[in-house]
């Protein structure tokens, strides 16, 4: 059974950082695609950015490379570093097993079982 706990949310203020974690388990962390996806209040979900099972990244285009994405395999860890934050930045953030069209797909579905449970972050002042 997959299980993914994700942590690191919370309050920040503009222009500031923060650094999501999510811990994986029930399944090969090292061979799996993982993705970032968030979801803003009253929004559809949207895939933020991906990694593969080779460490390659992909983002979505409106980050403006604000974010980078991470791994330690040898943790089952996926990492988000997100900085210079803004007010729309603001939603619950899923790490997520598999890559982009992967997730794309769940989303269409409705499906989420292999997401997290989430992680809130709320950018204000």
């Amino acid at each position: 059974e997959v299980q993914l706990v994700e942590s690191g949310g919370g309050l920040v203020q503009p222009g500031g950082s923060l650094r999501l974690s999510c811990v994986a388990s029930g399944f090969t962390f090292g061979n799996s695609d993982m993705s970032w996806v968030r979801q803003a209040p009253g929004e559809e979900p949207e895939w933020v950015a991906d990694i593969s099972k080779d460490y390659t990244t992909s983002y979505s285009g409106s980050l403006g490379g604000r974010f980078t994405i991470s791994r330690d395999n040898g943790k089952n860890t996926l990492y988000l570093q997100m900085n210079s934050l803004k007010p729309d930045d603001t939603a619950k953030y899923y790490c997520a097993k598999g890559g982009h069209s992967i997730v794309v797909r769940s989303i269409f579905e409705g499906s989420r079982d292999a997401w997290g449970q989430g992680t809130l972050v709320t950018v204000s002042s």
